[in-house]
């Protein structure tokens, strides 16, 4: 079974299954650390700097996201130093670094907003075909399930078809096709996939995915 610490930023040390970072931008962070047999989930931090430069070099990465390009070691610092660690103090935005279990490599990123309850990812090219990201994303949504959130948002630009793989075989119901709500890295509209997942159960559309996205699928 999955292993989850249910914890929330705090100013000291008081749940025995979390640690506290002490230093930088990480201080007063309760991460989160989420398990499965196969897959860990924790904080990134600068240690991972070089995976984290290495990631969002890749291609299919820069084509489906909007990490800065060129990405170099100061916009992977700047990730960790203004992005992951403020985003767990403020209780807005939870990032994990996706690990195989046993393993300090971090093969990828996955995200969870609060405000908007959605959920974002992208791995390395050393982890994909292996069904990592829907072990990620099964662990991230069971978890906000466990928060009280009522359903989970994901999205994709039009043609991502490994990310909607994964989501499908997620569980999550194919919402329509619209703007993404992250823009562009131009700062522009640009169409998406959209998809929810609902902690009842129960599908949120009635919609088919679109038949493109069934090019990849989930092993």
């Amino acid at each position: 079974m999955p292993s989850r610490s249910r914890v929330r930023p705090s100013r000291g040390c008081t749940t025995a299954s979390a640690s506290c970072r002490a230093s930088g931008a990480e201080r007063d962070v309760i991460p989160v650390v989420l398990e499965s047999a196969r897959v860990r989930l924790d904080v990134p931090t600068r240690a991972d700097t070089a995976a984290i430069v290495a990631g969002c070099q890749d291609p299919d990465v820069a084509r489906w996201t909007t990490v800065p390009q060129p990405y170099g070691a100061e916009h992977a610092r700047s990730f960790v130093d203004a992005l992951v660690g403020p985003g767990w103090a403020s209780d807005r935005e939870y990032t994990w670094a996706v690990r195989r279990s046993g393993s300090a490599l971090l093969e990828g990123v996955i995200g969870y907003r609060t405000e908007r309850r959605d959920v974002g990812f992208w791995l390395a090219p050393s982890a994909r075909g292996a069904g990592l990201a829907h072990e990620a994303l099964e662990l991230v949504v069971a978890w906000a399930f466990e928060q009280g959130a009522p359903d989970v948002a994901w999205e994709c630009y039009e043609g991502n078809t490994a990310s909607a793989a994964v989501a499908r075989a997620a569980g999550f119901s194919f919402t329509g096709n619209g703007p993404a709500v992250n823009p562009g890295r131009d700062g522009g509209p640009t169409p998406a996939w959209h998809a929810r997942r609902r902690a009842d159960g129960t599908a949120a559309s009635d919609l088919s995915w679109p038949s493109a996205s069934f090019a990849h699928s989930v092993p």
